[in-house]
């Protein structure tokens, strides 16, 4: 791009402001990162991506739980951020903790994708007595095991192509996913079932992306320009409940927020990892108040004794 620099200077050539995105190297981490690429470049805005290897990434066995859940798929990523060496991160909503570290924040969270579990496979009430059905989620999991006590829940760990092979080799009769994911990665045909809300409650910000970026940083005001305000209410309530009840992304916790006409509507599904105990919360409330609508919720849980469901070895052992 040329610009007039003044009558002695004539024109200079000034080159494009060009960000660094970090990203994991999973291919559904990679197609979001470059999405929000080709977001940025509608701006005006040319980026290129770093992919980051994450402590999630390396555990391919241990269970996300046993490995200690909070940020094992961002805090590589945010050190990064912290450190300069990129400029952006563009993180699946529901993997980021609630509390940031200091100097960091979400800049835009985009229009927010499915936010529903799938099942590939076997629809839920088809599948004969005893299937197993593969998970990495304490929380899928759990809700399954209200649905059907009698499936054998087994977890599945790596991507999503690995997930599919398993699937394909017998290993399992079905195995649950996100929507999101599947959708992003033109994987739509291999659903065959789509869990409402009610059946199962998804996750705090499943199906959103957060795009963090350091809190003064110029790249923070461009990339706001990326942000959906009806899902950012949205997953501020679902990621204020979470942020009441421990934070952690591993909690056998699914909370689901939507606008409906003028209200936020919230509920949140707590339970033990065998769904025997379980609790559930609903409220309503004013949309420009979405963290006052979450820890009401919250407190209705904590008030009917969540506590001791989420603090079970039931809950946390899968």
């Amino acid at each position: 791009m040329s610009v007039w620099s003044g009558a002695c200077s004539g024109f200079v050539t000034v080159k494009p402001m060009s960000l660094v995105i970090g990203s994991r190297g999973s291919q559904l981490a990679l197609w979001q990162a470059n999405f929000i690429a080709s977001e940025l470049k509608k701006l005006g805005v040319e980026s290129v991506i770093k992919v980051i290897k994450t402590t999630g990434d390396h555990l391919q066995t241990m269970s996300l739980t046993q490995a200690g859940g909070k940020g094992l798929f961002t805090k590589e990523i945010e050190e990064a951020l912290l450190t300069g060496s990129i400029d952006l991160a563009v993180h699946s909503l529901k993997d980021l903790p609630t509390e940031s570290p200091d100097g960091l924040t979400i800049a835009a969270v985009p229009e927010r994708a499915d936010p529903r579990d799938a099942i590939v496979g076997c629809p839920v009430a088809q599948l004969p007595s005893n299937a197993r059905v593969g998970t990495s989620s304490g929380r899928r999991a759990s809700q399954l095991r209200m649905l059907r006590p009698d499936l054998q829940i087994e977890p599945i760990r790596g991507n999503v192509d690995t997930r599919l092979r398993k699937l394909k080799e017998g290993q399992f009769d079905a195995i649950v996913l996100a929507a999101a994911g599947l959708h992003r990665l033109g994987l739509s045909h291999q659903i065959t079932e789509v869990l409402s809300p009610e059946q199962s409650c998804p996750a705090p910000g499943q199906g959103a992306l957060g795009i963090q970026t350091r809190e003064d940083d110029p790249a923070r005001e461009i990339c706001g320009k990326l942000d959906h305000l009806p899902t950012r209410t949205a997953v501020a309530c679902e990621r204020t409940v979470l942020a009441a009840l421990g934070g952690g992304c591993q909690l056998p916790l699914g909370v689901f927020a939507e606008i409906v006409g003028d209200t936020l509507h919230a509920r949140a599904v707590a339970s033990s990892l065998d769904g025997v105990l379980h609790l559930r919360a609903e409220r309503t409330g004013p949309q420009d108040r979405p963290e006052e609508l979450g820890h009401s919720v919250a407190q209705d849980l904590l008030l009917r004794g969540v506590v001791d469901i989420l603090s079970s070895p039931k809950a946390v052992d899968f």
